[in-house]
């Protein structure tokens, strides 16, 4: 039987420490599990934010191993080869998949009922192996998709109209990378339409401005990766968002990645796309209006990753 006030993040890298992080200082968990290849690792990253908890409220956080997870609700996996300068998400793939596969193969004997949390890149494809590879149900095993990009598409937005984030409505669906979109037909401020509410403020909602956006958006994790080399404060925080929807049973919407069946005439396949999301999962995914327009993009989308997918053998 599991506990989702337990979990475990597997990989302790930049990403999997900061979700380790934002998790044990969250209120959501009373213990946390960290497991990675480097032991030492994973033991200096659970005394350091176990230092820390003393500020917050009470969560044990410790190194583990793969029996330790019997009894973990959710398992976040954060394991991979660290993105390169230049380097795209699906060409991450070939070195990620074979860590993937040796996971699972340690952790499905002990546990089988925890909802898994895919976060390593490339995120969907990651996610569409996991599930096939384990043959959990579809809504069991979950990737962040694009909360992180909807997120940043909300902060850029609000930028440009000068608009609390927490306001914007709008999201990035279809790949977590280069084809992914942004749903510029549905986008609205606190339930004024864009167009609207640019009208009405005196702000440029032209298609210039918006794809301008969009393009900030996409490129997002390339500049941040060029700066300082990666990227894990906006996922950790995403990362967080998915878990308290999970561990509260919210049936929030969010735009996570899980394996579609016929949305938008797409099967069979992981995509970001608008679910609700509560303590079993993804408990439905969401066909929002699409224009003409977006349909096609993110025909587009499902198309790539499909014939990346025929190329690998699945």
């Amino acid at each position: 039987m599991t506990n989702l006030r337990k979990c475990a993040v597997i990989g302790v890298g930049f990403v999997g420490a900061t979700a380790a992080f934002t998790l044990a200082t969250s209120g959501l968990f009373t213990e946390i599990i960290l497991l990675d290849a480097n032991r030492k690792k994973a033991e200096g990253e659970a005394a350091d934010i176990s230092h820390g908890i003393a500020f917050t409220q009470p969560c044990a956080v410790r190194a583990g191993e793969y029996t330790d997870l019997s009894e973990c609700g959710l398992i976040v996996i954060a394991a991979g080869a660290n993105q390169k300068p230049g380097e795209t998400r699906i060409e991450l793939l070939g070195r990620n998949r074979v860590i993937l596969q040796s996971i699972l193969d340690h952790l499905l004997p002990v546990n089988q009922e925890a909802i898994l949390l895919i976060v390593s890149n490339p995120v969907d494809l990651l996610t569409y192996m996991a599930q096939r590879l384990s043959r959990l149900p579809a809504g069991q095993v979950i990737g962040s998709g694009t909360v992180l990009d909807t997120a940043r598409l909300k902060h850029l937005l609000g930028q440009s109209l000068g608009v609390d984030s927490r306001n914007v409505h709008a999201f990035i669906i279809g790949e977590h990378g280069d084809s992914e979109l942004a749903v510029w037909s549905s986008a609205n401020i606190s339930g004024v339409d864009l167009d609207d509410y640019c009208r009405i403020c005196g702000k440029d909602a032209s298609r210039e401005a918006l794809h301008r956006i969009y393009i900030s958006v996409r490129d997002a994790a390339y500049a941040i990766i060029e700066g300082k080399g990666a990227t894990y404060y906006g996922i950790g925080l995403a990362v967080r968002r998915i878990a308290e929807a999970i561990v509260r049973d919210e049936h929030s919407v969010l735009p996570v990645s899980s394996v579609v069946s016929g949305h938008y005439g797409i099967s069979d396949l992981c995509l970001g796309l608008p679910c609700v999301v509560g303590r079993n999962g993804v408990q439905n995914v969401l066909d929002i209006p699409l224009s003409a327009a977006e349909q096609e993009q993110l025909y587009a989308s499902a198309q790539k990753m499909r014939a990346l997918l025929s190329e690998i053998g699945l």
